[in-house]
């Protein structure tokens, strides 16, 4: 056995997923806090996460990564294409409707990556990660079911969309496995400022602004999508979607402590759904994998 090795790839997978989610949910509270408009949050947002990490690279003297995340071609530009578009996507959801209704829509997610998965990587897809699917989509529902309003189109449109990128950047993130994490999410960033560019004031915001933008680009967006990214190493791309959905638990729970927002007798109760189904499906799915291992240990 090689030091280098994972001795416990899937609890390695689930451990790096959930820090990542952790940190990630604090970002509708800094969309909000930043009191910025929408393209402008973008903008910034792309292009310090895109500094930060370009910075990481040149400082960690990884110039091999770079040439290895260049070396997948299309998948490179394509994966970090659907990861920027993804993110912009998900800011003009939260200012163009409820996040109520953006965190809904987005946790379809799952079952984007699992269709994905399946169709697309010939995956099979356990009979528990389904299930788990259908009882979190149950709990988001019930989270927000006094709440949801869907008379504005256009940012339920942007919601779904992000549901959509991010299902399926997870699948391509999973097939390919070896391309590295950090040049992609630089280069995603990248992205997201391009296409926020030509709709954007980006020098006209005030300090407060900059300040929590610098806050979200530099440091709490890169190293939540470096982990979440990471994770698809050791866990297939449902699964890495099913963790995502503790955001939408954790999201509105920033903004209630920080903002004020109620949490109502139905959140209560599709978050215990919802963190339930997570926790039973980790926990077979843990046991599944030692499992194996344990079978292939017999075989070998």
């Amino acid at each position: 056995m090689r030091s280098g090795s994972v001795k416990y790839p899937h609890r390695t997978g689930i451990i790096i997923v959930v820090c990542g989610v952790l940190v990630l949910s604090f970002d509708a509270l800094l969309i909000r806090l930043a009191g910025a408009a929408a393209w402008d949050v973008i903008f910034w947002r792309g292009a310090f996460m895109a500094l930060s990490l370009f910075l990481l690279i040149g400082l960690q003297r990884q110039k091999k990564s770079i040439r290895l995340f260049v070396s997948f071609r299309l998948a490179a530009l394509f994966t970090a294409l659907l990861q920027g578009i993804g993110s912009a996507l998900f800011v003009l959801a939260i200012s163009s409707t409820s996040v109520a209704n953006t965190v809904v829509l987005i946790a379809t997610a799952p079952l984007f990556a699992a269709a994905a998965s399946h169709f697309l990587l010939k995956e099979r897809v356990a009979l528990h990660t389904w299930l788990a699917c259908i009882l979190v989509v149950v709990g988001v529902s019930l989270v927000f079911s006094g709440s949801l309003d869907f008379s504005q189109t256009m940012g339920n449109l942007y919601a779904l969309g992000a549901s959509m990128t991010l299902g399926g950047n997870l699948t391509l993130l999973r097939r390919h496995h070896d391309m590295p994490r950090i040049p992609l999410v630089a280069v995603s960033g990248l992205i997201t400022a391009a296409i926020a560019l030509p709709e954007s004031a980006p020098l006209h915001l005030s300090l407060h602004s900059y300040t929590i933008l610098a806050l979200m680009g530099l440091v709490q967006m890169p190293l939540a999508l470096v982990l979440v990214s990471s994770g698809t190493r050791y866990l297939t791309s449902p699964e890495v979607s099913l963790f995502l959905l503790l955001e939408t638990l954790l999201g509105p729970v920033w903004v209630w402590l920080m903002l004020g927002e109620s949490v109502t007798r139905e959140s209560l109760i599709g978050g215990t759904i919802i963190l339930t189904a997570l926790l039973v499906h980790g926990w077979l799915d843990m046991r599944l994998a030692e499992g194996a291992g344990g079978n292939r240990k017999t075989t070998g």
